[in-house]
């Protein structure tokens, strides 16, 4: 049975507030801490307006103040969009207060959309093929092998993960030797291949002797089946209406919405979300140990956008009453 972890997309729900959904975080970080889940994650985006978790490394520091032995972090930091110093100083800070709990996962893509990613570093020149070569200069700072010194920062323990969802991640978190985390919740076309590529190319490296990997993982578990599809027509608007081009803030279930849908569209969110596991806790468990074992994933980072704050605490609490079974 894969490590149980949770990826917090901090949703702003249709008719919601930021303070709201920020209290929602941390009342579930709290809720998933005594349940026993591993992790706590959180996603830089921006410009979007159904996410409240931008400002990502203060959101952290907030999460680990309201926790206690909860591991928590970016899932993740587009480093694209930052000086990889002012990210060691960041992370060197949260790691000072909250120490063996902080993990920093990075990520290639901006986050956004091209003339946020402008306002975001102020200039055109900011290469996602230069990934690699940031992540290096990173973890030279925390190393102490930097240019400079980064202060706080230098001799941190933050552990490093690479974020991807096609092969460039697999490929360089292998290169790296570093732990990889691919974005199957929402791009899950080349899981299978990066997996492999990532198993077969790894090179040991003074984090991590052996590859490691994590999956992002949709969970809407409810009482019954039915339930469980109502509460998921939630997520499916959200990711049409993002298609689309059209970002909203999460909206509440809609009964009729997959009557609506043209085949297309169904198409399209079978695809994007055939990693997920939606239904009662028999059917959850028997998509999820599927899951775990076709991928052979070390752990999986579950994410439920539920439009009700009760019913996502339920999903989560439903889930983690599974251990068990999926351990058998």
């Amino acid at each position: 049975m894969p490590q149980l972890s949770v990826l917090d997309l901090a949703p702003i729900i249709r008719g919601g507030s930021v303070a709201a959904t920020l209290r929602n975080t941390v009342e579930l970080a709290q809720h998933v801490e005594r349940l026993g889940y591993h992790r706590f994650w959180l996603a830089e985006h921006h410009g979007m307006p159904g996410i409240a978790s931008a400002a990502t490394a203060v959101l952290i520091g907030h999460v680990a103040g309201a926790t206690s032995t909860l591991r928590v972090g970016a899932g993740g930091i587009m480093l694209p969009n930052h000086a990889p110093l002012m990210v060691a100083e960041q992370f060197g800070t949260l790691e000072a207060l909250y120490p063996r709990r902080i993990d920093l996962g990075l990520g290639r893509a901006p986050g956004s959309d091209g003339p946020t990613a402008r306002a975001l570093r102020r200039t055109m020149h900011a290469d996602p093929d230069a990934f690699p070569q940031d992540v290096q200069e990173l973890i030279g700072y925390f190393e102490g092998s930097g240019a400079v010194q980064a202060v706080p920062g230098g001799g941190a323990d933050v552990p490093i993960w690479i974020l991807g969802s096609s092969l460039f991640g697999a490929q360089t978190a292998a290169a790296l030797g570093l732990p990889y985390a691919f974005a199957s919740h929402f791009a899950p076309g080349q899981m299978m291949e990066a997996i492999s590529l990532y198993r077969q190319s790894f090179r040991p490296s003074k984090q991590l002797s052996k590859p490691y990997v994590m999956l992002g993982y949709n969970v809407i578990a409810a009482d019954t089946d039915d339930e469980a599809r109502l509460l998921a027509t939630s997520l499916k608007q959200a990711f049409v209406n993002l298609r689309l081009g059209r970002p909203s803030t999460l909206p509440p279930p809609n009964p009729s919405f997959d009557e609506q849908l043209p085949p297309q569209a169904h198409a399209l969110l079978d695809s994007v979300l055939s990693a997920s596991a939606i239904g009662s806790r028999e059917t959850v468990r028997d998509a999820t140990h599927s899951f775990a074992t076709k991928t052979g994933a070390d752990e999986l980072i579950v994410t439920s956008m539920l439009y009700d704050h009760a019913a996502r605490l339920r999903s989560f609490e439903l889930l983690a009453e599974l251990r068990g079974d999926l351990a058998a």
